[in-house]
């Protein structure tokens, strides 16, 4: 892991192309899981985090447990939007994230909060983050 950590919120930038839309050229509601969860994906990237080796060395993984999303306005194809990630609060097996995405001119697209549990894969269990595998905030 890395020793420094990345500034929170934490940005990831995406464009939307054709394979993201649906019939009327409009962001499929579904795209933005995947937008939120490669930016997700990217922060731990940045904090130094392999996903594929934290796995293969503990059995842990992230699982999404919970997510509420408010779609405020609509992405359109080619759009340049920016997905934001910040950590709202911790727990012994989860974290809960605040993810925003924006288009560059800065208007608000979609609200999310979003839970990751940390899960022993072979029992299907919520496990404990091992507390060296991220940076948690000052109390």
């Amino acid at each position: 892991m890395s020793e420094a950590s990345p500034k929170l919120p934490f940005s990831w930038p995406v464009r939307v192309y054709w394979e993201d839309t649906d019939a009327g050229g409009v962001v499929y509601h579904a795209g933005y899981l995947r937008f939120m969860e490669r930016a997700r994906s990217e922060w731990m990237r940045a904090l130094g985090v392999d996903q594929m080796a934290f796995k293969q060395t503990t059995g842990l993984a992230f699982m999404v447990r919970d997510m509420h999303i408010d779609f405020l306005r609509p992405a359109l194809l080619d759009d340049e939007l920016s997905v934001t990630v910040d950590v709202k609060e911790w727990r012994a097996a989860s974290i809960l994230f605040t993810q925003v995405i924006t288009k560059v001119d800065g208007s608000c697209l979609i609200r999310a909060s979003v839970r990751v549990a940390c899960v022993d894969l072979q029992r299907m269990r919520p496990a404990p983050i091992p507390a060296d595998l991220i940076p948690q905030p000052a109390p």
